[in-house]
């Protein structure tokens, strides 16, 4: 569905080089800091920015040097829904409705008008007067509503409680299973939400990929080692990925827990997480 090679992008102070890809039919995570890279990446993709390089290879077309045409009939295979832009606040969801019939050959607004019944949205009120969750849902709805063949969602569970956002994260579900063969990048700083969801994690971290895993080998295989000084001074490190300094010793990273769990009984490994993954692999040094 996606693929990007070497996409460069150059700031006064940030330089953003990324290859990634996104399969067919997967929901892929991108997750990093603030700052990272992530929405950067998403408006090049968008055609948002001007990139200063690589390519962005969509059903094999690069989007790069694609006509304001060709880029116009693109993006109605293209759900959106970004962090820091949304609809007029002086507009209702109803008026929504009625833009998006306007702008999407595909639109389907008897599914528009169910989901905002699902998720419990004032039709008549004014985007302005929503509560931050319930404009978050908006958004979610908007992207899902016309078929599109590729959905980007730049935290789109931000300012949720725990029951809207399941309620959110299932319409994305049932999304895939109504288009089989449609795919999802999504970033979210709700680590648990990406877990239950993505197929496989990209991180971002000073605007480079400096890992990329499948989620049930992160869950699986991961784990942080909690070493003190002695043990850290002993230990095989070949299957250290990544050491972050603490102050009982040091939070090690690796991708095989198995070897230290059967080979140093005594050390004490957690199961690993993303959060653990961003706060190390940022963070950590050697």
């Amino acid at each position: 569905m996606l693929e990007i090679q070497g996409l460069q992008k150059h700031y006064q102070n940030f330089d953003l080089q990324v290859t990634m890809e996104v399969p067919d039919g997967t929901i892929i995570g991108l997750v990093g800091q603030n700052g990272a890279g992530k929405s950067t990446t998403f408006k090049a993709i968008l055609g948002l920015i001007r990139v200063d390089g690589g390519s962005i290879l969509q059903d094999g077309v690069d989007i790069t040097r694609e006509s304001a045409k060709e880029a116009l009939l693109r993006k109605q295979n293209i759900g959106v829904a970004l962090s820091d832009s949304g609809f007029s606040g002086y507009i209702t969801p109803m008026d929504v409705c009625k833009i998006l019939g306007g702008m999407y050959e595909r639109f389907d607004k008897q599914k528009f008008l169910s989901d905002c019944e699902r998720l419990e949205l004032p039709m008549d009120k004014k985007i302005k007067e929503l509560s931050n969750g319930n404009r978050a849902k908006l958004k979610v709805i908007s992207a899902l509503c016309h078929g599109a063949k590729f959905i980007i969602l730049d935290e789109p569970t931000a300012g949720l409680d725990v029951v809207a956002r399941d309620t959110v994260l299932q319409l994305l579900r049932d999304y895939m299973e109504e288009q089989p063969g449609s795919s999802v990048l999504i970033s979210s700083h709700i680590s648990s939400d990406l877990e239950g969801l993505c197929d496989s994690l990209y991180m971002i971290h000073q605007g480079q990929i400096i890992l990329h895993e499948d989620t049930d080998v992160l869950l699986s295989e991961y784990a942080v080692l909690k070493l003190s000084e002695e043990d850290y001074a002993s230990v095989d490190k070949a299957h250290i990925i990544k050491s972050k300094k603490e102050s009982f010793g040091y939070a090690c990273l690796t991708n095989e827990k198995q070897y230290y769990a059967e080979n140093y009984p005594e050390v004490v490994i957690e199961k690993g997480n993303i959060d653990d993954l961003i706060m190390i692999m940022a963070l950590g040094g050697q």
